[in-house]
Parts: structure tokens; sequence; C-alpha cells
């Protein structure tokens, strides 16, 4: 059976699964869940997986969840959404907005929010699943479905590796991920080249000498040491990686301190990179690494 004909075949019920979409996708923007803490989110989709025909696998990585569709002989084919969400404040003024808070085991409440998509990228791939199993006269194969946790965290993918997720699927012949754009609605965008790149976050920790802050001559101050960090990491695209290469080095998040008069005795840094080589990726890690030790 031609490829074209197969497509048509499986997409010909699209139009009449969009509002349950919609409704879907409603429903998870306004419950938002951090990394890790998805178990609402997982509860759904392990339903919906099960309503499909799907043979589900709960609590993979710890709250990653997998359907595994069987249709015969055939390549096994693997999609895979991400759930988590940000700790972001909403202010997009929805009717479905979320209003979701979490606090941490310090005792931190933080506003939650999808703000990265992964709300769409659930429900597209509820969506695919469903259309996949309504056409299984169209295709051959295996169809697995995976919902990953802890995106945002970078640890989600190997959290479920470690959770067995190798002992509840088939090798897959293939592996495709997904990722909504901000673009006006109804517009097909293209681009030449590499465009989504790879990303790891880090954490820097910065080691002084505390004192009060009476008597600064007595301390090594962390976070002036920090700030000469922050200054520096600034020249290491812009000096150190090659034009025409693409990198990004983003300091995100400096602490240091719990009040005015007190010089802390360290200070944290979280920073996150992104490059589509391997070899610029260990280069902006090795800049990070050796200004860090410079003024440490």
């Amino acid at each position: 059976m031609a490829s074209t004909h197969v497509a048509e075949q499986i997409l010909r019920g699209q139009s009449s699964i969009k509002d349950w979409q919609e409704e879907l996708y409603k429903d998870f923007h306004s419950h938002p869940e951090l990394g890790f803490h998805e178990e609402r989110t997982s509860a759904i989709v392990a339903k919906k997986l099960n309503e499909f025909g799907f043979e589900v696998h709960e609590k993979v990585g710890p709250t990653g969840v997998v359907g595994v569709l069987r249709n015969g002989d055939g390549p096994v084919v693997l999609m895979r959404a991400d759930m988590d969400a940000l700790p972001v404040k909403e202010a997009t003024g929805l009717d479905y907005a979320s209003t979701e808070t979490f606090t941490d085991e310090n005792g931190t409440t933080t506003p939650v929010m999808h703000a990265c998509g992964h709300d769409v990228h659930v429900s597209s791939l509820l969506g695919a699943a469903r259309l996949m199993s309504e056409s299984k006269d169209a295709w051959q194969g295996t169809f697995i479905a995976l919902f990953q946790p802890a995106e945002e965290l970078g640890t989600g993918a190997q959290a479920m590796v470690d959770g067995g997720l190798a002992d509840v699927i088939p090798q897959p012949t293939v592996a495709l991920g997904q990722h909504v754009m901000a673009q006006p609605a109804g517009t097909v965008c293209t681009h030449e080249g590499p465009f989504l790149s790879m990303a790891a976050s880090l954490r820097v920790t910065l080691f002084g000498r505390g004192s009060h802050g009476s008597m600064p001559h007595l301390s090594i101050d962390p976070v002036v040491l920090a700030a000469m960090v922050v200054v520096r990491l600034q020249a290491v695209v812009a000096r150190e990686i090659e034009p025409g290469e693409f990198a990004v080095l983003t300091v995100g998040k400096i602490a240091a301190g719990t009040k005015s008069n007190i010089i802390d005795d360290h200070a944290v840094l979280e920073l996150n990179i992104r490059a589509y080589d391997p070899a610029v990726k260990d280069q902006l890690v090795g800049a990070i690494e050796r200004i860090s030790l410079a003024e440490s």
C-alpha cells in the first residue's frame, strides 16, 4: 500500500477528534504539573490509552506512561511527548489559564504554567494514538506512544530508561519527537538546515568565606565571585565560539545569601546551554568549568 494512501487512511478521522483534543488541551493547560509530579496528567493519559486498546505501562520512571499498540509484523514506531510544566505564573488572561501552585520540600510555593507547549504535545500524541487505534486496517507493525516526565529538568528520559523502559517495549525502528512553535494559526513554516538544538542545564556552586556585612575584609564574598563569573561567561559565545556556529549560554538563576547584612559562604549559578554540534557543547562546558575555577 502506498505511503500517501496509508496516511490518508489514518488521518481520515482527524476532523472528528478536533473538539475532543481541544478539550483535552484546555484541561491539561488548566492543571499543569512540574517534573516528576505529573500524577494527574499521567492518570488521564493512561486512561485514554486503555480506552484506545493499548497495552499500558504506568510509573515508568516514575511518572512516565507508555502505550504499546501491536498490529502484526512491521516496523516499530515510537512517538514521544513530554508532560511537565514550568514554575511560571500565567498572565495570559485566558478563561482556562492556570492558577495552580506547587509547594516544594523546603516550603517554597511557586506558580505553575504550561509555558512550553507540553500540554499541546500530550494532546497531540493522544490524538495520534486514537487515530492509529481506529485505523488498524491501514497499517501494520507496532506503534508506541511514550509520555515522558521531567523534560524541563533534563532527567526525565534517563529516568524512564532507568525505570525499565527497555523491558516493556520492543526496540523501535524509529523514534519521533515533536515540539510546537509560536507561529500564527494556520501558518505552515519551514526552515533549511538544523533547527531544534540539544540543550543542557548546569549548576555551579562557588565557595567563599562568610562574614558579617560590617566586616567584608574577613570574607571571600561569593556574590562578587558570582558576578565576575557571569560577566566573563558573556564573552564565551562572542569570543570563543567560531563565527557561524550556533551556541547559546544563559545564566538563568543566581542564588546567594539570606540577609542584606550577612555575607554568605557560597553562591549558586544555574545555567542553560544550547548547540547543534556536540563539539560546541563540549566547548561551552569546558569554558564554564575554566572560568568558574579561575574565579573560585
